[in-house]
């Protein structure tokens, strides 16, 4: 391969900008709909300059998943490395991850690149209730990750096997996000929307005792694969904006709840469909090159 030399290229106006940046370390989705296609989408929605390092990938659809492919924890390495070393990041989300060594990899990149903003969507059980990860990795993810994340996004499947209960109803859930403090998480964000009624209902606890009930009246749609994703590539991206965390989750839910809506009527394979993650897409976002 022949690289070229930057110092050999025309040079216009010296640079004074960048692009907010945010990294997925997540899976691959073929079909689009969820994984890092669903967040570079709902990154270069609200302005923000996306980048991958791939963690497995899957021959996937709207109906299912039908083959997966575990990308070697030497090249998610490299992968992490390259983009951090040459473009950086301001913020990253991070998806499934299926063994204790890419976990461990994920760590070490928060602590050596000194990552700020980390958005932890505890990939475990997929949509059908098969569990996507071994109770070893999901011990070791708790262990590892949970104190380095700015904010853990956790389903009620999940919480439920990370509290080993389940979480019955509305009136469950803070004490439920309460508990997962307990694990060690700076911030939880538990996702109540599986829960019947016509009501979604996720709570935001942080340590530092702020609790936040986000309510919003349920939207009927099939269109609902890669809502965990999306979520929390929008919290990302807004904390790579510069958003403290409650507002940059505020405006994430607000992002996916448009996005749901003006994805509801449209057919995307035969399957649960994805959301419009393009229904309102803003410009790139320029920050001070020395921010």
């Amino acid at each position: 391969m022949n690289f070229i030399d930057p110092t050999t290229l025309p040079h216009g106006p010296e640079a004074r900008f960048r692009y907010p940046r945010v990294l997925s370390i997540a899976g691959s989705d073929s079909g689009g709909g969820a994984g890092i296609q669903a967040d570079l989408k709902t990154f270069s929605a609200l302005g923000c300059y996306g980048m991958t390092a791939i963690t497995a990938i899957t021959a996937q659809n709207t109906v299912g998943v039908s083959a997966i492919h575990e990308v070697p924890v030497v090249v998610l390495k490299a992968q992490i490395r390259a983009v951090l070393d040459d473009i950086g990041a301001d913020a990253i989300k991070i998806g499934m991850l299926h063994s204790p060594e890419v976990v461990g990899v994920v760590a070490w990149a928060i602590d050596e690149y000194r990552i700020e903003h980390v958005v932890l969507d505890p990939v475990m059980v997929a949509t059908s209730g098969d569990r996507l990860m071994a109770q070893e990795t999901v011990q070791v993810l708790v262990s590892e990750l949970f104190h380095r994340a700015s904010v853990v996004t956790p389903n009620l499947d999940e919480a439920a096997l990370l509290l080993k209960r389940d979480i019955a109803g509305i009136a469950d859930l803070d004490r439920a996000a309460t508990d997962l403090l307990a694990l060690g998480a700076r911030a939880v964000l538990l996702k109540g929307g599986h829960l019947p009624g016509n009501e979604v209902v996720d709570v935001l606890a942080l340590t530092d005792g702020t609790r936040q009930s986000l309510q919003s009246p349920r939207i009927p749609s099939r269109n609902v694969h890669g809502t965990g994703c999306t979520l929390s590539s929008a919290i990302a991206a807004h904390l790579a904006l510069g958003l403290a965390l409650p507002q940059a989750v505020t405006e994430a839910r607000r992002f996916i709840l448009s996005a749901i809506t003006h994805g509801a009527e449209v057919q995307t394979g035969h399957g649960h469909g994805p959301l419009n993650h393009g229904h309102a897409p803003v410009p790139m976002q320029r920050l001070p090159l020395a921010g």
